[in-house]
């Protein structure tokens, strides 16, 4: 098995952090910018791509400030890797920022990072922070 990597990603938004946690915390939130669809059913979440399908388990959230997504196998069995996303803000200045931590394979991890990027970018359009 390849060896994955952790980091971490931080994107300013304009949004407040209520409107932020609607689009990273429900299926139809993440439906607009992450996946072409999601659907949930209790704590696990399907994120489908192109007609490929993942299964995460919501392993935990905070309102209004974080999830955290744990891919699982197709006995819902939890794997070693998730994605979080978290949501900041600045105390004094009340801007708002969105961190991602997530694993990719140490080639892929430029790549990774594109990606997240690009769906970065398509929250933006969605939330109007552009």
């Amino acid at each position: 098995m390849d060896v994955k990597v952790r980091y971490e990603l931080e994107f300013p938004l304009n949004s407040s952090p209520q409107l932020l946690y609607q689009y990273i915390s429900t299926p139809s939130g993440l439906s607009e910018w992450f996946a072409d669809n999601v659907n949930s059913r209790g704590e696990f979440f399907t994120f489908i791509w192109n007609g490929n399908e993942e299964r995460a388990r919501l392993s935990s959230k905070k309102t209004g400030e974080k999830v955290k997504f744990r891919w699982v196998n197709d006995q819902n069995q939890d794997s070693d890797f998730y994605f979080e996303l978290r949501i900041l803000e600045d105390e004094i200045t009340k801007d708002v920022s969105l961190m991602v931590v997530d694993y990719a394979e140490e080639d892929e991890v430029d790549e990774a990072k594109q990606l997240w990027e690009n769906q970065i970018s398509d929250l933006k359009h969605v939330i109007g922070s552009v």
